[in-house]
């Protein structure tokens, strides 16, 4: 038994099974795009520890920031003592994501975290319950998070649910339906649905936040329609809604840009934030328009270790350092290498890989048994452990478990990114063409 084998055997005994297991690798160090496991192995990180280490692994500013804030203290709580590094990081995020004339920001732990006290401000500013959802999004674990969340996995038998929570479809509009209807067509059909709705379901009056990811995550890296989206931002400025973007995985460059809004010519009037925005420490934001953050009473938000010190130096160093290396443009250029190598591969393999989508490089393929048309986890699982066994770290997403998504750190080694490519490639033929 090796040393990858023995954790995962400790693991059994002191960690519930029911705590998922993505892929089953470990990791002892890491630099760059490259983890080294328990046994000295060398491994090619395409998973970016589920989309939070667009800057890499290892990076000495936010390393050398973690420790001097160490020295000097470690907690005191922002709600007790204010101290520099909480607004240093507030400022930041206002300035690089600004929302209309004046922006606000608060800190929280983590993506859940953020969306739920999301939610909990558009119910406080608007005076209104209902919360409009999509199908095949993520938010999360906690309460309202989970219950937002779509697929049934994350929260079977975790019920009763957040009440006065609806959900619409998603306003993807995929090649495939070229043969029955028109993007035009299917953007319409999405407005009419969404019309359709508070008519059916629940009343505008009734209705304080639509909720949406730009770029579904665990959904599949499906993408909103651009015309929906502007459609949803004059639609909720007439009835009074808040409109809010998740951009929990989304964002800091994983796109291209600071945020997939920016894609929309769009401005929320609240946001979510997490995973990137931290260099690997945990912490998350929400950031909405002025006027809306001041509108809820003092004491609605908060909490003991929102806007920890030692996160909050790590997430500005990381910010500090995608912007003296343009992440964004980093973003650019390895979503169109892999978008190029998923374009080819979905040309050899036009039956199965059914799928190329993503914006950025925020990018996944989506696999179908070829003989069924039914989506195929059994081979997206295998592609998974046999790239494992060669070296390369990859994920699934997708409400089936039949994509497989790119996460990989944006400054990554041209060599290193083409490498993991060439693993994928020749595992892909091995499982779909033997």
């Amino acid at each position: 038994m090796n040393n990858t084998d023995k954790l995962y055997e400790r693991r059994k005994k002191s960690v519930p099974n029911a705590l998922g297991i993505f892929n089953p690798s470990s990791i002892q160090s890491a630099k760059g795009a490259i983890i080294t496991d328990a046994d000295g192995r060398e491994l090619i990180d395409f998973a970016g520890g589920i989309g939070v280490n667009n800057v890499g692994h290892g990076v000495p500013e936010i390393i050398e920031a973690i420790q001097k804030q160490a020295e000097k203290f470690i907690h005191a709580s922002f709600n007790v003592s204010v101290y520099d590094q909480y607004l240093d990081l507030t400022e930041k995020l206002c300035e690089l994501l600004p929302h209309g004339e004046g922006t606000k920001a608060m800190l929280t732990l983590s993506g859940a975290e953020s969306v739920e006290n999301a939610i909990k401000i558009a119910r406080a500013v608007t005076g209104k319950a209902g919360i409009i959802c999509y199908d095949g999004s993520f938010h999360g674990r906690t309460m309202m998070a989970m219950t937002l969340t779509s697929n049934v996995k994350y929260k079977e038998g975790a019920g009763p649910y957040a009440p006065e929570v609806y959900r619409l479809e998603y306003p993807y509009y995929k090649p495939s339906m070229s043969s029955r209807m028109t993007s035009d067509e299917f953007d319409d059909l999405m407005i009419m649905k969404l019309h359709k709705t508070f008519s059916s379901t629940v009343s505008i009056n009734q209705t304080a936040a639509i909720i949406l990811e730009l770029v579904q995550g665990e959904g599949g890296f499906t993408v909103a329609s651009k015309k929906y989206v502007q459609y949803l931002r004059k639609f909720c400025t007439e009835n009074n809604i808040c409109l809010i973007f998740d951009e929990v995985q989304s964002g800091f460059g994983r796109t291209g840009k600071w945020a997939a809004y920016e894609h929309y010519d769009v401005t929320p009037d609240l946001s979510t934030w997490a995973k990137s925005m931290g260099g690997g420490m945990p912490i998350g934001a929400v950031i909405g328009k002025q006027e809306i953050m001041d509108a809820i009473k003092p004491g609605l938000i908060g909490g003991t270790y929102l806007g920890g010190p030692l996160s909050c130096v790590a997430s500005l160093a990381s910010i500090n350092y995608m912007q003296k290396n343009d992440i964004n443009a980093a973003g650019q250029k390895v979503g169109k290498i892999v978008n190029d190598k998923f374009k080819y591969w979905q040309s050899l393999y036009p039956k199965t890989i059914t799928d190329v989508r993503g914006l950025g490089a925020m990018l996944a393929f989506e696999i179908t048994n070829s003989e069924t048309g039914i989506p195929d986890g059994v081979a997206t699982k295998a592609i998974v452990d046999k790239c494992l066994a060669k070296g390369l770290i990859v994920i699934t997403s997708g409400t089936y478990g039949n994509c497989i998504r790119i996460l990989s750190p944006l400054f990554i080694e041209d060599e290193v990114l083409h490498k993991g490519l060439m693993i994928l490639e020749e595992t892909i033929k091995e499982v779909l063409a033997p």
